[in-house]
């Protein structure tokens, strides 16, 4: 009898283990979350941390939706009918992409966390961290000196009631950064903020579109996600490089392939010459020409310099390079602005004012009108005018 009852007891045993879930079952909420839960009991302690931070990561990072519920509702969409090795390769790709110094291959450094947040931890929750609000650091890209700066990056800092940086480790705060500029949002990013050392969020003036940007300025929005608040702060009236920003090039106008037909003189029947095409507007800009003769002169390459013009009053090589006479006594170029007040019939004029350092150490500022004219679809400096202060 007692046989009979423990081969029953074993068959049940069997039974329940076999009804264990292998993969997502993302029909609904409750579903999810039990094959979830049974995935995540057939591991050992240390991956069992490792699954649930790449679910937290899926979670956060791997749905555009709005609330919990509805993260949690796309993630069962998203990981549906997926094992554990495939959730885990998953979030390494979404990881890798958002910037997220996360890998389901090294050791456990979320936490351990539960993205349905039913489960109350054992342990003291990373992500409950004392703060009173958030300061925001701006910093500048360095970039040449022609150019100017090439984008900024933007740090986020948890500060207690005193204003000083809150000391932490070991947390996953969602972090989002939204930019806009004249009441225009114009993107958005996330990130994981680990520890104080988190390096922010970097923004390139070459990925923000000029015509959306209102008097060179942008508006920052940072929001970091504690366990218990949402820290959120807006600076506004952030100075961006106008010269950096992405200008879509000039579409190009391709010239008609066929051919006019022929004119004939009606009265003596002789086929006329087609009247000459007029020249070919150029679609090159007559600004990156004197930039790029600027940056040159600048770098002390005066013989690419000097493939940039056309200039007759400059004569050869060697009287341009002069150092006594000609532009061979350059050391360095600031250039403060730089304008195009006239462009048209493969003519233009580019007005700059900028300071010239010369090897001596003497610094002259000039306002010089260069003038241009397209050849071959190439801008060729070819005037060149200091004006009067």
């Amino acid at each position: 009898m007692k046989f009979i009852k423990y081969c029953l007891l074993i068959s049940l045993l069997i039974f329940t283990v076999s009804c264990k879930k292998t993969k997502v079952d993302g029909s609904n909420r409750m579903s999810f979350q039990e094959s979830i839960n049974d995935m995540a009991s057939s591991l050992p302690t240390l991956q069992q941390v490792k699954f649930n931070e790449a679910l937290y990561i899926l979670k956060t990072f791997g749905v555009e939706a709005e609330g919990d519920v509805a993260e949690i509702e796309a993630l069962g969409k998203l990981l549906n009918g997926k094992k554990t090795p495939e959730i885990l390769a998953l979030a390494d790709q979404v990881a890798q992409k958002n910037g997220i110094a996360w890998s389901s291959t090294a050791p456990p450094s979320l936490g351990e966390m539960n993205i349905f947040g039913d489960v109350a931890a054992s342990e003291k929750d990373p992500n409950d961290i004392e703060a009173a609000g958030l300061n925001i650091v701006v910093r500048n890209i360095a970039g040449d000196s022609l150019t100017g700066s090439k984008g900024l990056i933007i740090i986020p800092q948890l500060i207690d009631n005193n204003g000083k940086k809150v000391d932490f480790e070991g947390a996953a705060l969602e972090t989002i950064m939204e930019i806009s500029s004249g009441g225009t949002k114009i993107s958005t990013s996330k990130n994981l903020m680990q520890d104080p050392a988190f390096r922010g969020f970097t923004i390139k003036y070459s990925s923000l579109p000029r015509e959306k940007i209102f008097e060179d300025k942008i508006d920052i929005k940072l929001s970091v996600k504690t366990t218990k608040k949402l820290l959120q702060m807006i600076k506004m009236g952030i100075s961006v490089n106008g010269q950096a920003l992405y200008t879509p090039p000039a579409p190009v106008v391709e010239d008609s392939l066929q051919a006019p037909p022929p004119q004939v003189d009606p009265q003596t029947g002789e086929t006329l010459a087609p009247p000459p095409a007029a020249p070919a507007k150029s679609t090159a800009d007559p600004k990156a020409t004197v930039t790029k003769f600027l940056n040159n002169l600048s770098t002390q390459n005066l013989k690419a310099a000097f493939e940039t013009s056309e200039n007759p009053n400059w004569g050869s090589y060697d009287k341009f390079s002069n150092p006594n006479s000609g532009f061979g006594s350059v050391k360095n170029i600031n250039v403060k602005n730089m304008t195009v007040p006239y462009n048209k019939d493969n003519s233009a004029n580019v007005n700059v004012t900028y300071d010239v350092t010369d090897k001596n150490g003497k610094v002259t500022s000039l306002n010089v009108t260069y003038g241009l004219k397209a050849i071959n679809n190439n801008w060729k400096i070819t005037t060149y005018k200091i004006n009067n202060p």
